[in-house]
């Protein structure tokens, strides 16, 4: 798949394509990502890509023509229906779903706005999808077009040590869309807090109930809507209503 990245910080993608488990998706082109920078294709002296917002306000607006050129070039080269992606606060949450369904495509064109936001005009025109990471505002596009390629390429058959590992990630389908437990390691006491007895047992039945027991709790504290999605679904046993009845009761 190829992720066209069109950015003013060009730079900011460099250390992460090379660093950690997910460059073996970039190194082997699993995940092929191009950078444009728009003010390669700005006019004038000063190669200027913003100006003041019509109507007046604070801050700058990105100007239309410069970023035009560059998906014109793109979508020369991949073609018309390729998605073009903006990352925008009013843009959709984010989430395993979509993730996934990005990550069986072929790719994406990733518009990283920056100042106050691009003239509409360049949006209505060719965004196809707007994405946001949730309820705040960021200096601009960068780092949320870096998660979604963290995320991506993290689905990519070969790219993590163990194949299966993603399957148990918080969200997943294989957790019901729960959330993950806590994971522990050596040693077994660390500055007096120890690893939870049952997962020392060696009883692999009674450690997959106490993760799911864990599962259910925590989801059922800190997310209660994805809790409330997997019930609805009819995703929860008996066993499961059991824990979280006796959860809400305070007798568990």
């Amino acid at each position: 798949m190829r992720f066209d990245v069109i950015t003013l910080f060009p730079e900011l993608f460099a250390p992460f394509l090379t660093s950690g488990v997910t460059r073996r998706a970039y190194a082997s082109g699993q995940v092929d990502v191009r950078l444009w920078n728009p003010r390669d294709q700005a006019e004038g002296n000063y190669k200027r890509v913003d100006d003041k917002a019509f109507g007046g306000g604070p801050g700058m607006v990105m100007l239309a023509e410069p970023l035009a050129r560059c998906l014109d070039a793109i979508l020369t080269e991949r073609g018309v229906g390729t998605p073009v992606v903006l990352f925008t606060p009013v843009g959709a949450p984010l989430n395993h779903t979509a993730v996934a369904g990005w990550a069986e495509g072929e790719g994406a064109v990733l518009l990283c706005g920056r100042y106050e936001g691009i003239d509409q005009r360049l949006v209505d025109r060719y965004v196809t999808h707007s994405i946001s990471l949730g309820d705040f505002v960021l200096s601009g596009g960068e780092i949320a077009a870096l998660a979604l390629l963290d995320a991506v390429a993290r689905l990519q058959p070969g790219v993590l040590n163990d194949a299966e590992s993603h399957q148990f990630d918080s969200f997943h389908p294989a957790l019901d869309g729960l959330l993950d437990c806590p994971h522990y390691t050596r040693p077994e006491e660390w500055r007096g807090a120890p690893v939870p007895e049952v997962l020392l047992s060696g009883h692999h039945g009674r450690i997959a109930r106490w993760r799911r027991d864990v599962q259910l709790r925590l989801t059922a504290a800190r997310r209660p809507e994805l809790l409330a999605a997997a019930r609805a679904a009819g995703r929860l046993s008996a066993a499961d209503e059991a824990v979280l009845a006796q959860t809400a009761s305070g007798t568990l």
